[in-house]
């Protein structure tokens, strides 16, 4: 990875897990980031300045008005050179502040004037963390796009055990890192936007009923990736067994008028549409109250068409994007660009599920993405977080 001339700001709040933040600086420091630190009065009760000066060879930040002179240009110039801004350890006081908009110190102020991806890390007593209104805070600080390294639960400070603990410096390491190193753009920021995933199941009596082989991992995939750059997320989703991802407002359903249903509620306040739900084509015309018997030789079941969520998609979505999957066994890309034309779609992401690596139940694709001047980008086999910021990347030429 390179990371030279890449600018981390540092914000080091008044908590014990404050000297844990020299380490972090000293691993930043060694990988050639350039790391400027602001602290808050509170902090250096804990640590001194000069550390993390001596560590960085840059001026810490402390007193807003220390220097009458320059302290606006100072912390909307450190705002502006963030590709990065943490804070470890992050205080309850702090979230608070950050997630009602109060800009009282030099700390807040700087946040409050960045445009880069903030990352927070808490600790404080299990008690303040697990309180409702700091729960509420953090709510409303991922709301905003703002990012967290969870804490880990242990034995803290104050002789209590339970959640609050600073997360390892390695995972808050690895997690600034990530994104210096993908810059995964927060380019979906303000943007909202409805996945679907999984399957549908069609009841043909109470125990049986019809789906396919879909396991949801790429649309779960997709909704991930999203939720890494920015854009709030609807992931409607028919059954899978797959972790719900995090920040994520989740809509299970059923079957495929479900889906539909659900779809057709929330497609007015969202901006992108991405199908990748394996939605049935058809359903049983009639489900039976009782289970079907094997009395006969023969079962005869009489099905009928399920609504086209995409179609009915395109002839709605006015100045919305439009994202469908073709999955194929023959003529793939013929059938794909069919469906990009009759669905009124922006982009189709088409794979032959034939293909070693790239059908159901697994956790790779080799997919083609096809645009409405029926223009065909190849994709080599990769994994579906991959396949999903490539399918991101595309999307996002269009907004």
């Amino acid at each position: 990875m390179n990371t030279s001339k890449k600018n981390v700001v540092l914000g080091v709040t008044g908590g014990i897990a404050a000297y844990k933040a020299a380490d972090l600086t000293s691993r930043l420091v060694k990988k050639d980031i350039n790391v400027d630190v602001i602290m808050t009065k509170e902090a250096t009760n804990f640590i001194n300045p000069l550390t993390f000066e001596a560590l960085t060879n840059n001026k810490v930040v402390v007193d807003m008005f220390e220097d009458r002179k320059y302290w606006e240009i100072e912390h909307i110039s450190l705002a502006k050179k963030a590709d990065v801004f943490a804070i470890v350890p992050a205080t309850a006081n702090i979230i608070a502040k950050i997630a009602h908009g109060i800009a009282d110190d030099m700390l807040t102020t700087t946040i409050l004037a960045t445009k880069s991806p903030v990352l927070i890390a808490p600790a404080m007593n299990t008690n303040m963390y697990t309180n409702p209104v700091t729960q509420k805070n953090i709510k409303i600080l991922k709301e905003y796009g703002f990012l967290f390294v969870e804490p880990a639960a242990g034995r803290l400070a104050c002789g209590t055990y339970g959640a609050g603990r600073l997360a390892d410096v390695e995972e808050i390491e690895k997690a600034i890192l990530e994104l210096l190193d993908n810059e995964k753009k927060r380019d979906f920021e303000g943007k909202k936007v409805l996945v679907t995933a999984g399957p549908t199941r069609e009841p043909l009596d109470p125990v049986r009923y019809i789906t396919n082989r879909s396991s949801g991992k790429m649309g779960y995939e997709i909704a991930k990736a999203l939720v890494e750059r920015g854009a709030q997320v609807i992931l409607i989703s028919g059954p899978t067994y797959i972790e719900v991802p995090k920040d994520v407002t989740f809509i299970p359903v059923e079957t495929a008028v479900d889906m539909y249903n659900a779809v057709m509620m929330h497609l007015n306040e969202v901006d992108i549409v991405i199908g990748a739900a394996a939605v049935s084509d058809y359903r049983p015309k009639e489900m039976k109250k009782e289970k079907i018997k094997k009395d006969e030789e023969k079962l005869t079941i009489e099905l009928v068409k399920n609504p086209d969520i995409m179609y009915e998609v395109g002839q709605k979505k006015g100045n919305k994007i439009s994202i469908g999957f073709a999955a194929e066994t023959t003529n793939l890309v013929e059938y794909a660009q069919r469906k990009l034309k009759e669905k009124n779609m922006d982009l189709i992401v088409a794979n032959d599920v034939t293909q070693k690596g790239a059908g159901f139940e697994v956790d790779t694709n080799i997919i083609k993405i096809i645009d409405r001047d029926l223009n065909v980008k190849e994709y080599p086999l990769m994994t579906k977080i991959e396949a999903s910021h490539v399918i991101l990347d595309e999307i996002a030429k269009l907004l």
